[in-house]
């Protein structure tokens, strides 16, 4: 049996512009899926401009992070960065 290498988490902050509120749900239910990664999120509704901004905090596999980001990024209506620690 082969032995598996287990990825080392990164810790790393997702910044979320929320452009579109119909495309709520879909975020949610997507930080909902990776929820053991989460260690928290700030949500700032900026009526103004009629947009949200939300930060997520994860602590993950780098591969579970890119997955996310790229799963949100496919979401019309919001835009996402990642940011990665070095280590």
């Amino acid at each position: 049996m082969a032995e598996q290498l287990q990825q080392e988490n990164r810790l790393a902050v997702m910044a979320i512009v929320v452009e579109d509120s119909s495309c709520v749900e879909a975020l949610n239910a997507l930080l909902h899926e990776y929820r053991a990664y989460i260690i928290g999120r700030m949500g700032i509704p900026y009526p103004p401009r009629d947009v949200s901004l939300i930060s997520v905090a994860v602590d993950a596999p780098s591969d579970e992070i890119s997955a996310l980001t790229g799963k949100l990024g496919r979401i019309e209506g919001l835009t996402v960065k990642t940011a990665y620690s070095k280590s």
